[in-house]
């Protein structure tokens, strides 16, 4: 970590802690005791961080996203993928990590879209912010995929990205009900390896 304050480095495992929890219990499930227990911070604390629970929440979105953007980028920034190749790349490891980690969680994005999307505008703002950042590189992507050749230009670049994490925003739910990956093996197979292409 980049010479962080200790009041940040805290809260950033705050938000940490906060992710893992909402992930495997969802927003109402989670109490904050249970979230500063394990990072050992006085309840009294946290307040000294966040608000509310509901700015923790959404705090914890954006906390969550950030690493997806980095990773997604990176493969962008590859020279050696086009961007068709470097969506490809990128949700093939997000599959090989769901299997590995044994189908837990999901996307905090789509658990909190259908758990406080609607009754919370701070989290909503958050969701919404998350959303439309992480649907942005992957129009990013298509773009430069139709100018590389490999991507379709009968449809709009953010038509295609929208319809890539609608998909397999439903596939990650699929995923956890049936314990399997094939749903979002299916989105890649169906999309990226075939509707999306030239």
């Amino acid at each position: 970590m980049p010479n962080l304050k200790p009041k940040q480095i805290k809260k950033d495992k705050l938000l940490e802690q906060g992710v893992s929890l909402l992930l495997e219990k969802g927003y109402h499930a989670t109490g904050l005791k249970e979230i500063l227990d394990t990072v050992q911070i006085p309840k009294g604390s946290f307040y000294s961080y966040f608000n509310s629970k509901e700015q923790f929440a959404a705090e914890a979105v954006s906390h969550y996203i950030e690493p997806f953007i980095l990773r997604l980028s990176a493969h962008l920034q590859n020279p050696a993928l086009d961007g068709l190749s470097a969506l490809k790349t990128y949700y093939a490891e997000l599959i090989t990590e769901v299997e590995q980690t044994g189908f837990k969680g999901g996307c905090l994005l789509g658990n909190l879209m259908g758990e406080v999307g609607d009754t919370s505008p701070l989290c909503q703002k958050s969701l919404l912010d998350a959303v439309g950042r992480y649907s942005d590189l992957q129009r990013i992507a298509l773009e430069r995929g139709q100018k590389q050749g490999k991507v379709r230009l009968d449809r709009s670049a953010k038509s295609m990205a929208d319809l890539m994490l609608n998909s397999w925003q439903g596939a990650l739910l699929r995923m956890k009900v049936e314990q399997s990956v094939e749903p979002l093996k299916a989105v890649c197979r169906d999309l990226l390896d075939d509707y999306f292409g030239v």
